[in-house]
């Protein structure tokens, strides 16, 4: 959707941003005799008075918005009109858009910013006052010619000439910030006009919703909706789709429909961009079944679905792994006469490279050409991407060939999909030569290209080399801007110190130094986010290194970077590695204390190294705990379980978790199966035998390493019948278990006092029908206690039944 025209002013004071300029005779009329008499007197005076402001003064009742035109374009002198038009922009009736584009064509002229200034410096000498619209035309001038620094530059001198920025100027420069991507500066420069009591308008809003929005600042953007509001500017329908639109993106689909019916009921109607908001959202987070629903809904309202309907529910039937269905409304689409685009085609291919039907994706890129229809960077992306996810790394690089063939450039992206895969493939050494490529070929990695290669240089045991590539990255292809901002006594540390900074320039009128060294920071690299910190940390937690990961873990915190679960996780995880369990649940007690809610996984890891530590009640104590922190869970069976395990009714308290579990629909097997491999390392196979039951009885798939425990443990204590009651779990569930515990049972039956050679011979059997290569599965020493030839006739002979 396109910003509304900041065709902001009242009709009398027209001003358009950046105006396209047209032909004088698109302004005029044929003057009568009465106003080319006006325009010859206001003439002559230019030609023949100065100063012209007191000789002016007369002729001001006769004057009209098209005369005042007429003499700026007729004025031989640039000077002289320059001078007119700061005169006649003080009389708000005399304004006019026309005006405004004919002097910004005599700026565009050879010397025509230097003659306004210089004319500007005169008029100050003189103490001649100047209004806000004197310097919307030179700023509007600056943007044209594509020359923003010098455009905020004017914005900041405003103050030398005592002239205040009216909401229309604020509005003009944060379209120009806005459209550079610099949200620090752009919140600077509006955090300054309220201070200074300046109003903002809905287009201040919408300039600043959208662009907070497209930046990833959803909640920030939110918030200035309900600012707009509480200061009682009614939103438009263009607010109202961008925030929408927003809350879908942050997982707030609920609030996103309900402000759609707000929308509905203000009387604003909602137009296909809002409805494919709302319905895209629905497709992504509440699934395409009740997409559909929304949808007719939609239709009864008389929206009919066009491209961007078909495009969100074909992404949504394929992120539903639905391919049929997926197929059946693309050729649904045609039946209705919609004819694909390249953001159709690129979800397609999408779709199907991600199912890993590349060969589809390649026929669906061929489609496109017969259509006339040029695939864009999109669509090759997504085929790399699904080549490199098979492991097919030649097909992708012959794309990224083909790519250059279209005379089309490979983008960040490519090069990023590209190194992960390399890297991923163990093709860690190649993925740097094309990390080194890539500034060459004139594209620069991203935070997730540096990710991506430190990543596979961590988990390649080339820690140094990853700590190298995170050093480029922070001081990034400026390092004297990197040393300026980073030393000193305001030294520039993390974003809350940055935008300080920007803002302090803003309230100084130096708006252009913010500009200037936001726009460095923006071309000279890439700061490390939390993502690069946690493979780093992750590296040295693999390594035994847990001090450099502390290190780390403190330094991003300086930096500004808060700390997610992943952090925390993978920091907990080095600690117990380590032997320092005090510091890991340390670590995990800070959490909530520092906004950072844990995750499944750090109580998951918790559980498992208790576990392993033989303190089996402390990892159930640290899944109740979880469990009572979220909502949902019924108090009174809370406190029935922990009474349970309290007692040591162990059966009884998995009971009422899986009940629980499977009433709320919020069943994970994880927890169950740490408790199963816990119990059986600690001894207490029956137990463990116990919770295997209770699964299989509520058709749970155990998962093999708790199989693997299981027999591993039964056989240690000499219950071979269990044993082979849980193998035969495995071969009824086509599990191909390690040959190590089936050589274990095997070995424990043939040597067992009750003679169970025959349940071996069984179990051989039964392992060859399921897939289970015998000759490669079994030891020699296996073997050995077989007689004679142990595969054949004999075997199916000493089989029971």
């Amino acid at each position: 959707m396109k910003l509304p025209s900041l065709l902001l002013r009242p009709i009398s004071s027209a001003h358009q941003f950046s105006p396209k300029l047209s032909p004088p005779f698109h302004y005029l009329h044929s003057p009568s005799s009465a106003e080319s008499s006006t325009i010859n007197e206001v003439l002559t005076i230019l030609d023949t008075v100065t100063p012209i402001e007191p000789a002016l003064e007369p002729l001001l009742p006769f004057l009209s918005k098209t005369t005042v035109t007429s003499v700026i374009m007729k004025t031989k002198n640039p000077q002289v009109g320059f001078r007119f038009f700061i005169w006649a922009a003080k009389r708000k009736r005399l304004r006019s858009f026309a005006s405004n584009s004919a002097v910004i064509r005599m700026l565009l002229k050879p010397n025509g910013f230097d003659l306004y200034w210089q004319t500007l410096d005169e008029l100050k000498s003189g103490n001649v006052s100047v209004v806000s619209d004197v310097f919307f035309v030179l700023i509007s001038g600056y943007y044209k010619v594509g020359d923003c620094e010098k455009a905020l530059e004017s914005f900041g001198k405003m103050k030398e000439f005592d002239c205040q920025p009216d909401v229309y100027m604020y509005n003009a420069v944060l379209n120009i910030v806005f459209r550079k991507q610099l949200f620090l500066l752009a919140l600077a420069v509006y955090y300054e006009m309220v201070k200074l009591n300046c109003l903002p308008n809905i287009v201040t809003f919408s300039l600043l919703i959208d662009g907070l929005s497209k930046s990833g600042k959803t909640e920030v953007a939110i918030k200035m909706f309900d600012e707009m509001t509480q200061r009682g500017i009614l939103p438009n329908k263009f607010t109202y789709t961008i925030v929408i639109s927003g809350l879908c993106q942050i997982n707030r689909v609920d609030e996103a429909y309900r402000l759609f019916l707000k929308m509905k009921d203000s009387g604003c109607s909602p137009d296909f961009v809002a409805y494919n908001a709302l319905l895209n959202g629905f497709c992504k987070l509440r699934g395409v079944d009740e997409a559909l629903v929304l949808l007719r809904s939609f239709e009864k309202d008389g929206f009919v679905p066009g491209l961007g309907s078909y495009s969100c529910l074909i992404d949504g039937l394929f992120r539903a792994k639905r391919y049929d269905e997926a197929y059946a409304w693309y050729r649904k689409m045609f039946e209705e006469k919609i004819k694909p685009d390249v953001v159709l085609y690129g979800v397609m291919i999408r779709g199907l490279s991600e199912a890993g039907k590349v060969k589809d994706a390649m026929k669906l890129l061929s489609d496109m050409s017969d259509r006339g229809i040029v695939p864009d960077i999109y669509c090759y992306n997504a085929l790399i991407k699904g080549f490199c996810d098979l492991g097919l790394l030649d097909q992708a690089r012959s794309l990224q060939v083909e790519i250059w063939k279209r005379d089309s450039l490979p983008n960040t992206h490519t090069y990023t999909i590209l190194i992960c895969g390399m890297c991923r493939n163990g093709m860690v050494d190649d993925a740097q030569k094309l990390f080194n490529k890539m500034e060459k070929a004139g594209c620069f990695p991203s935070v997730g290209t540096f990710n991506a290669l430190i990543d596979g240089l961590c988990k390649a045991g080339e820690l140094e080399k990853a700590n190298l590539l995170f050093y480029k990255m922070e001081i990034g292809k400026n390092p004297t801007l990197f040393l300026r901002l980073s030393q000193g006594g305001n030294r520039v540390h993390d974003k809350a110190s940055l935008q300080t900074m920007v803002e302090q320039y803003c309230t100084s009128g130096l708006i252009h130094k913010a500009y200037k060294i936001l726009m460095q920071l923006a071309e000279s690299g890439n700061l490390p986010d939390i993502i690069t910190y946690n493979i780093l940390i992750n590296g040295f937690c693999k390594v035994g290194n847990i001090n450099g990961a502390l290190k780390l873990f403190k330094e991003l915190q300086l930096k500004g970077l808060s700390p997610d679960s992943v952090t925390y996780g993978t920091l907990i995880n080095g600690l117990q590695r380590v032997d320092r369990e005090e510091d890991a649940f340390r670590i995990f007690e800070q959490m909530p204390q520092n906004g950072c809610t844990p995750s499944p996984a750090v109580y998951k890891s918790l559980m498992t190294w208790s576990c392993r530590r033989r303190k089996i009640s402390l990892a159930f104590s640290l899944w109740l705990q979880y469990l009572r922190d979220i909502s949902g869970r019924d108090d009174e069976s809370m406190k029935s379980i922990e009474e349970f395990l309290q007692k040591g009714k162990v059966e009884n308290a998995i009971q009422g978790l899986l009940e629980m579990d499977f009433k709320l629909n919020d069943f994970q097997l994880a927890p169950y199966t740490i408790w199963l491999i816990g119990l059986c390392q600690d001894g207490q196979v029956k137990e463990a035998l116990n919770i295997f039951s209770i699964l299989v009885e509520c058709k749970a798939i155990v998962t093999p390493p708790s199989c693997v425990k299981l027999i591993h443990g039964l056989c240690k204590r000499g219950y071979l019948d269990l044993a082979m009651d849980v193998f035969l779990y495995t071969l009824k569930n086509d599990f191909i278990l390690r040959p190590r515990v089936c050589n274990y049972l095997l070995r424990s039956l043939l040597h067992s006092k009750d003679n169970k050679k025959v349940h071996a011979y069984h179990l051989l059997r039964r392992m060859k029908s399921v897939g289970y290569d015998l000759d490669a599965c079994l030891y020699p020493k296996t073997k050995s206690l077989l007689p004679g030839p142990w595969n054949t006739r004999e075997m199916e002979n000493m089989s029971p039944g």
